[in-house]
């Protein structure tokens, strides 16, 4: 058996290979790469210590050998020439070097390879507010709001200034101009890097995650003076990402942020991702909100209306759409499986009854 230590490229390469989003090196374990959300083993020998202090070697730039060595963490970029460019983070657990890589993808998906529903282009193309794109992490967050920049970025002559962590998805300058800024590399923080926006001449400003009251206030304020704002937060629905922005403030703040909420929001997505019914993958479910004049009403005082839900349900007029009003549908084209559906449904008995009352199933 050879003494050489094993290198990180081959299982770079079986990253992309797969297609999958990550690849995890740890001491003790095989490589495994995220595919469709789950994490596999790749068929080579558990990693040991030199094997990742060796690939920390191969990827870690000059400039941050002595950071990583003061502090046991460093993120960097890694490019392998024909593989692609990756987002590294070099860690220190209980005594040993780790490493994961996410691939950053060249140019974003489509609409239609997202199975993302028409609504959410006519909220992208807003010519100002706050549109919310929400779910929890691996929901797919990042590549609709690479869509979305996309989709911006080939109909509008507009400058677009993206403050992401880390950059996922990288988009040329199509009829748009775009800024795209890495919290950290390019600029200290998300606050920091919005205030700074606002002196860019931005029309467009995409914030990766809405983390502290400091963003979320810097993102309300310039969706308030005319610009689109499009950012995420991990919530799972459109009621909780209300609750979580007027959460963010002390109550005496609280009545003013949700009468700047109702004037500024224009819609909210959230996402989950079910396995697809043929075993190709996962697909999307997405309950949709768009801003009216009732769920305004309800954002500024959710006693004068029915609960967000209900109103999200009433909404077809303006294609707006439960996730179980989804699912329903999916279910019904044969998209999703029935267990897969009930296991993620807001409400699994109801869409169970809906699903039997229109004899789509027993």
């Amino acid at each position: 058996m050879s003494d050489q230590p094993q290198s990180v490229i081959p299982f770079l390469h079986a990253l992309a290979s797969t297609g999958g989003s990550d690849l995890h090196c740890k001491v003790g374990s095989a490589p495994r790469v995220r595919v469709d959300g789950r994490l596999r083993k790749l068929q080579v020998p558990p990693l040991t210590a030199d094997d990742t202090r060796h690939m920390v070697a191969q990827v870690l730039p000059e400039d941050l050998v002595a950071v990583f060595r003061d502090t046991h963490e460093a993120d960097f970029a890694f490019s392998l020439s024909g593989v692609g460019r990756f987002r590294v983070n070099a860690y220190v657990a209980r005594g040993t070097e780790s490493l994961v890589f996410r691939r950053v993808a060249v140019g974003a998906q489509n609409f239609e390879e997202l199975g993302l529903p028409p609504v959410i282009a006519d909220l992208a193309l807003e010519p100002r507010g706050l549109v919310l794109v929400t779910g929890p992490t691996g929901s797919g967050k990042t590549t609709t709001l690479a869509s979305m920049i996309d989709l911006i970025n080939t109909y509008r002559e507009v400058n677009i200034v993206t403050i992401e962590d880390p950059i996922e998805v990288l988009h040329a300058d199509k009829k748009a101009i775009i800024s795209q800024r890495e919290v950290r590399s390019d600029t200290l923080d998300f606050t920091s890097a919005l205030r700074a926006a606002m002196r860019q001449d931005p029309d467009v400003i995409m914030v990766g995650e809405m983390r502290d009251i400091e963003t979320v206030r810097a993102a309300l304020s310039a969706a308030e003076t005319g610009h689109l704002v499009l950012a995420t937060l991990h919530t799972v629905d459109a009621q909780d990402t209300i609750n979580r922005i007027v959460d963010f403030f002390t109550p005496h703040e609280q009545s003013q942020v949700r009468a700047t909420l109702a004037q500024t929001l224009r819609g909210i997505v959230s996402q989950r991702l079910v396995r697809r019914g043929d075993g190709t993958g996962r697909t999307l479910v997405a309950e949709v909100m768009v801003n009216t004049g009732r769920t305004a009403e309800a954002i500024v005082d959710p006693s004068s209306q029915p609960p967000i839900l209900d109103l999200i349900a009433d909404g077809e007029y303006y294609k707006m759409q439960t996730f179980d009003q989804h699912l329903f549908a999916l279910v019904r084209d044969g998209v999703v499986g029935l267990d897969d559906a009930v296991a993620i449904a807001s409400r699994p008995h109801d869409l169970l009854v809906e699903l039997r009352g229109a004899g789509i199933v027993d």
